[in-house]
């Protein structure tokens, strides 16, 4: 549902190798990007679905980028409802039309982290990242959110279960901040 190239890009900054594929079963570590609506992309996820359940639950790393976040989540209120992934408890929400802010929400904002390992190890406190989104992930488990931001409300900028990881923001589009939690991803 896009953003794959600018993913794929950053990967290989990295020095990792990247293949573009459907086909997960060889996949060491996965990443599911998105920009686009949440019933359309789980269309699309419908063949692989319970793929992805089974390669999470095997404990393999995955990460879902803004979009991609959403969709491990229970369900999404976009465009009527729609079930997600299920790999974290929660729901996406659309951003608050009466906070008096443009949505939908693009730029940098600051990262305030929740703990201090996996995907925010090495964070510094205020460090900003870039948004592009008009909903965010309601995360029914507290411990599940690595990291918030704040755009009218506060909201799950970047969520970890285990060996699943999401960001709300765009980390390959967020200068070393990003590069440095993508890289942890891809370390882990």
């Amino acid at each position: 549902m896009g953003n794959l190239r600018s993913v794929e890009k950053a990967v290989e900054f990295l020095g990792y190798p990247c293949v573009v594929s459907t086909d997960i079963d060889s996949a060491s570590k996965l990443i599911i990007p998105g920009v686009g609506a949440f019933g359309a992309a789980m269309e699309r996820l419908q063949p692989m679905r319970n793929r992805i359940r089974q390669y999470a639950s095997d404990g393999l790393p995955l990460m879902g980028i803004c979009l991609g976040q959403q969709l491990l989540f229970d369900s999404s209120e976009e465009l009527g409802e729609h079930e997600g992934l299920g790999l974290i408890r929660g729901r996406v929400k659309y951003l608050p039309p009466d906070m008096g802010l443009k949505v939908p929400h693009i730029g940098w904002s600051p990262l305030h982290y929740r703990a201090a390992s996996g995907l925010a190890a090495d964070g510094r406190e205020g460090e900003q990242v870039f948004f592009v989104h008009s909903l965010y992930t309601e995360c029914a488990d507290e411990v599940d959110i690595a990291a918030t931001a704040t755009y009218g409300i506060e909201f799950a900028a970047a969520v970890q279960r285990q060996n699943v990881w999401g960001t709300q923001f765009h980390p390959e589009k967020s200068s070393s901040v990003g590069l440095r939690i993508l890289k942890k991803f891809l370390e882990c």
